[in-house]
């Protein structure tokens, strides 16, 4: 490991932070790894050069991954077996794992956190600033969906699981102490590591590559989802919703759920499962509306649609509410519509009268708004407040 983060000269560093040693940590480095979380990172490194560490690292040998042959401090779970195919089921080791890593070299501790990240051992005079995308879902809001989905969730497994469910609240509580500056990817998350912590966090929205997604004006007569095919996301729903109705649906994405939802599906929705980036665009550009039920602390999907000028329908609860402008509020400006209850009655009700608003939505508007999620905000943002938060340390520390 270097021990020597810079700022590169094209970014908006400056002399304020050349100097120092900079550690970026993160929970998990793996091919099955590219939600919003690794993006943070991925970007964050395109203007820092900070040594990386993880739980887990098998994107440094992948000849695929932005981060082939890269030295990543790892922790003793990357040699227990099966941690590639997903480091969660060794849940009980996690806290203790992320606390070995030996950071003593780094004057500021950057965490990537929705699990153990931020629970890294510093020192009083360590800044650790943290991007939270969600506080421990397992052991929060999930607690009750992992209960009852799992095999450990039922009998004497059960109590034990819930037990150690306990014990990682209290221990998520007290690393949320070793946190100096909290940022949050959208006020929900912000108010959630408020509810979960009593700290109060900067909202800087995740970069969104909206210029991978071009504008297009004529749409197709079809509506679109693209999504893991996981149980919170609610992909059958949709499914259920759009059977009823007979209207032309397409699901792209793969996961545990496919064959279910390919049992589910009528001939009105289309199943393709996994596709590639190119075809994922097209249909994204030409779909008549993205559809989108899940509860996500921000959601990606909803924003790369609106850079193709493409409508959203989307359950208005979470990162959707900030990220989507109800045509009803806002006429010519809004970019989609929402639902506020996760129901197929709801969900239904809401396309038809999509149908009857969706010739007031101006695809150059929704491409303007997802515009201000494009990677050079996050990254004036991240260093702006980066700086703001050492400059504040560093006074604190004289005093």
């Amino acid at each position: 490991m270097s021990g020597n983060g810079e700022w590169h000269e094209h970014s908006a560093g400056d002399s304020l932070l050349a100097d120092l040693n900079i550690a970026l940590v993160h929970e998990w480095l793996t091919p099955k790894a590219t939600g919003g979380s690794e993006l943070v990172v991925q970007e964050i490194l395109k203007w820092l050069d900070a040594d990386l560490y993880a739980l887990i690292d098998f994107e440094s040998t992948n000849p695929e991954s932005y981060l082939f042959k890269r030295t990543i401090g790892t922790t003793f779970l990357q040699h227990f077996p099966w941690a590639q195919n997903g480091v969660q089921k060794y849940l009980p080791f996690l806290p203790l794992a992320i606390e070995q890593l030996d950071l003593r070299e780094y004057d500021i501790i950057l965490s990537s956190s929705h699990l153990v990240a931020k629970g890294v051992l510093t020192g009083a005079q360590q800044l650790h600033v943290c991007y939270c995308h969600a506080p421990m879902r397992y052991a929060w809001d999930l607690t009750f969906d992992y209960l009852a989905s799992s095999r450990m969730g039922k009998g004497l497994p059960g109590v034990l699981t819930r037990y150690l469910l306990h014990r990682l609240r209290q221990w998520d509580v007290l690393t949320a102490n070793r946190v100096d500056y909290f940022i949050a990817n959208s006020k929900s998350t912000a108010r959630r590591i408020w509810r979960c912590y009593r700290r109060p966090a900067k909202v800087i929205y995740p970069p969104v590559d909206v210029q991978r997604f071009a504008l297009q004006s004529q749409k197709q007569d079809f509506y679109l989802t693209v999504s893991r095919l996981v149980s919170y996301k609610k992909i059958a729903l949709i499914v259920r919703a759009f059977n009823q109705l007979g209207l032309p649906l397409v699901v792209i994405g793969s996961g545990p759920e496919l064959n279910q939802i390919r049992q589910l599906a009528h001939s009105n929705v289309q199943v393709l499962g996994w596709q590639p980036d190119a075809v994922v665009e097209e249909y994204m550009g030409q779909a008549k509306a993205f559809v989108y039920a899940a509860f996500e602390d921000f959601g990606i999907a909803p924003v790369e649609a609106q850079a193709c000028g493409t409508p959203v329908i989307a359950y208005g609860a979470g990162g959707t509410l900030e990220t989507v402008r109800d045509v009803r509020q806002e006429g010519e400006n809004g970019t989609g519509i929402l639902f506020h209850q996760q129901t197929e009655a709801a969900l239904m009700e809401t396309i038809i009268l999509f149908e009857q608003y969706q010739k007031i939505l101006n695809p150059e508007v929704l491409r303007s708004h997802a515009l201000s999620f494009r990677p050079e905000v996050f990254k004036d943002h991240y260093c702006a407040f980066l700086k703001q938060c050492y400059e504040e340390f560093q006074t604190a520390s004289r005093l």
